[in-house]
């Protein structure tokens, strides 16, 4: 762990109450606000036209901005975001790009208001950028923002934003990502708020000194254009809405969406039990070289309508896996906003109002200064927001009317595969950078009454895209071999997972070898768990295959569009690496599909037969996990049912039961608490039973359920495993399924450290309400 730099702690920042930052205010920066009273007088229609119209600003900003960035990360990706923020930084609209950098915005403005309101002073015509991660605006340097105080009648009224993440900001590893990096120091500089543009003039010396640190300073600076556009455009047409309709009604209309935003959510949680629910992942190696596991724990306490996020026993910061707070909050929103606030308006400043956050410093998911954080988004940030939305999928399990938005873990997290080296397709080689973006079509989790969308994409970015091949190939010297979804990816489960996808690429254009960086978990213990016995999508995996011969291919008008025709020899990618790609190279990446929801076996057998006839599932998929006898692709009813019977044997034979005898007890009014569990009231105890055979698994007056456990090889977690743990890491990992003793339905399955604590043998976690008189 990096020794602390005295000096560094001014460059961390807090959310901080409202009242309190105006008031530490200079009077050469005079606020805008409004009373109580106006907001309470507003008129509805007038309310949701403006509502209406702040929500298309983010939209406009988000239109100027892909028309000017010639990024694909930008114009294919969608990987940015814009807000809308009142006067203090408190988010009021935020768009539908990449939600994790919702937690993050404000958190540079209340620091740029406390430590630049003075020198040089904020004033109309200003915008200031940002890429420190302790500081906010994003989540790691690679998500750089730029934002602007807007002024009305010279009183500071609003701020808008626009961040992307930049396809290189300098550092030792090509990307600005270093596998092996220790410290911030082997990674992109990170930059607290500074002025860019002064009377509405970019200004020179400060955009030279930005795009100087780039190894493709013109797309950078072209990026760093285009956010100040698109900042322009929110000012003008902010400042279009409040001549419509007065500053004191726009800036009561902000006010009451964010009002309105947190009155919604703590609605809907006061309406759900009280109790505690817990959740723990992993993050597979913490750099190039660590064979190691590193946990996040998460204890979710919801108390009327008020929740807690208590990170406490996270390990300590490691290696590129860390993210700043600004991180931590980013993961919770990534999970809050579509689980929660899915039918709420998105005023990010109220609905954070209904959270704290508790963590211990210096922690993979709340690192200090100066720790490497290149990997922090789609690391820690993003494994937080999968064990927020476990937690959060199990409380809402329960209720008949919330239960809609509980939903297995999607992809996991993201393949990152960077590559550079010299383009010789035109008489000038020129150099070329790319950001693989193809993994962005992850598969998203099953829900209890839907499969998980195949290849749906990214939980963090709801209007994300992967690129156009044909686009990639015109731009850099790479030839894609195939992009195709790949079967028995997506998590078995009553409700199945949504599938993944895999590329193949080769360089095609050049003489010389790129180089190559490789990024990601999942390859050894699973980060896109199912729920209620639900099993994992595929871990990930990526592969090098060297000197296939693929020119010659070629030659013969042949295209492979398999790793068998492609040939050649095999190297396994680690989780983080720095390799290279060679001519007549092909590179695989096989990234992660969405978890499942329920007990396979469980699965309608008309809806395997639909999977595999569409592709989704193979044959030996549907037999050795679903347990459904397919004849050319039709169900054998008769074979099915006798496959299953047998599933459950084989079950009850490798498991290991210390409970052979309970009660069975009559479920009729009994309460769902998920697909397999059920509480049934008997006498003043409250039980739990098996929602499937009505066996009693507990109750009360013990700690857990009493359920069989078997431990196996991942393998064993059926085809959708596609990697070797002990090839990633040290620690034992097994697949681990709890079943019910009596009708051996699933109600756990997932690929785990032999060590790892099981929360679903804890009846407190079931029973909360019980547990807290």
């Amino acid at each position: 762990m990096p020794m602390p730099i005295p000096g560094s702690e001014v460059f961390v920042s807090r959310p901080i109450d409202p009242d309190e930052l105006t008031r530490s205010l200079p009077p050469s920066l005079p606020i805008h606000t409004v009373t109580q009273e106006q907001i309470d007088n507003l008129d509805p229609l007038t309310y949701e036209v403006i509502r209406h119209r702040l929500w298309s600003v983010t939209d406009e900003m988000g239109e100027a901005l892909k028309r000017m960035s010639g990024s694909p990360i930008v114009t294919d990706a969608n990987d940015f975001d814009f807000a809308i923020s009142d006067e203090v930084g408190q988010e009021v609209q935020v768009g539908l790009y990449n939600t994790m950098l919702v937690g993050a915005v404000d958190l540079a403005i209340y620091w740029t208001l406390q430590h630049r309101a003075t020198n040089p002073g904020i004033t109309e015509g200003d915008m200031f950028l940002c890429n420190d991660p302790w500081v906010g605006g994003g989540l790691h340097q690679s998500d750089v923002m730029v934002y602007q105080p807007i002024f009305h009648e010279g009183k500071l009224f609003a701020w808008t934003s626009a961040i992307c993440h930049e396809p290189d900001l300098g550092g030792v590893g090509l990307g600005s990502f270093a596998p092996s990096a220790q410290d911030v120091f082997s990674e992109s500089l990170p930059t607290p708020p500074i002025k860019v543009v002064r009377d509405n003039v970019l200004q020179s010396d400060v955009a030279d000194a930005w795009v100087r640190r780039s190894r493709v300073p013109m797309l950078v600076g072209l990026d760093l254009r285009a956010k100040v556009g698109a900042n322009s455009v929110g000012r003008n047409r902010l400042l279009a809405v409040i001549e419509q309709y007065g500053a004191d009604t726009v800036k009561a209309v902000m006010k009451r969406m964010m009002a309105d935003a947190e009155g919604r959510l703590r609605g809907k949680l006061t309406s759900l039990p009280d109790g505690t629910w817990k959740a723990t992942g992993y993050q597979d190696q913490s750099h190039l070289g660590d064979r190691g596991l590193h946990k996040i724990t998460l204890s979710m306490t919801k108390a009327a309508d008020h929740l807690t996020f208590d990170f406490t026993g996270t390990d300590p910061q490691a290696g590129v896996i860390n993210c700043t707070y600004a991180g931590m909050r980013g993961g919770v929103m990534l999970a809050l906003l579509p689980v929660l606030a899915g039918d709420i308006p998105w005023s990010a400043g109220g609905l954070m109002r209904c959270f704290d956050l508790v963590s211990e410093e210096g922690t993979i998911n709340n690192a200090t200064y100066p720790a490497a954080v290149g990997r922090g988004p789609i690391g820690p940030a993003w494994q937080t927001g999968t064990l927020v939305a476990e937690c959060l999928s199990q409380m809402l399990d329960r209720s008949v009317d919330l239960g809609m938005s509980v939903q297995a873990a999607c992809c996991g997290t993201w393949d990152t595969a960077g590559l550079a080296g010299l383009d010789e397709r035109s008489e000038q080689p020129v150099p070329f950078l790319n950001i693989v973006m193809e993994s962005m079509a992850g598969g998203y989790g099953a829900r209890p009454a839907a499969d998980g969308m195949d290849t749906g994409g990214l939980f963090c970015i709801p209007m994300g895209r992967i690129p156009d091949t044909e686009m990639t190939e015109f731009l850099y010297p790479l030839l894609t071999l195939w992009r195709r979804e790949e079967p028995d990816s997506g998590g078995p489960g009553r409700q199945r997972g949504g599938v993944s996808a895999s590329v193949g690429i080769t360089p095609y254009g050049t003489s010389l070898p790129m180089s190559l960086i490789l990024a990601s978990a999942g390859k050894a213990v699973s980060q896109n768990g199912g729920l209620a016995g639900g099993y994992p999508g595929n871990t990930g995996i990526d592969l090098l295959a060297r000197g296939t011969g693929i020119a010659e291919q070629f030659a013969k008008g042949q295209l492979p569009t398999t790793l068998n025709e492609v040939g050649g020899a095999r190297e396994l990618g680690s989780c983080y690496a720095e390799s290279y790609l060679a001519p007549g190279d092909v590179l695989y990446m096989h990234w992660q599909g969405g978890g499942g929801y329920g007990d396979p076996i469980l699965r309608d057998p008309a809806a395997v037969a639909a999977d595999y006839l569409a592709g989704k599932v193979t044959e030996a998929g549907a037999i050795e996990i679903y347990g459904v006898v397919l004849v050319d692709g039709e169900v054998d009813e008769t074979a099915t049912e006798l496959r299953r019977e047998e599933q459950r044997r084989e079950r009850s034979e490798r498991s290991e039961n210390p409970y052979p005898d309970a009660l069975m007890l009559d479920l009729t009014g009994a309460r769902r608490l998920d697909d397999n569990l059920a509480e049934v009231a008997l006498g003043t105890k409250h039980a739990i039973a098996c929602a499937q055979c009505g066996r009693q698994l507990g109750d009360d007056s013990e700690p857990t359920l009493h359920l069989a456990r078997y431990e196996g090889p991942p393998s064993a977690a059926g085809p959708q495993v596609t990697s070797d743990a002990a090839e990633y890491v040290d620690a034992p990992i097994v697949f681990r399924q709890l079943c019910c003793p009596g009708c051996w339905t699933a109600v756990y399955s997932s690929i785990v450290p032999a060590d790892h604590h099981d929360h679903t043998l804890d009846i407190t976690r079931l029973l909360p309400a019980v547990a807290q008189q």
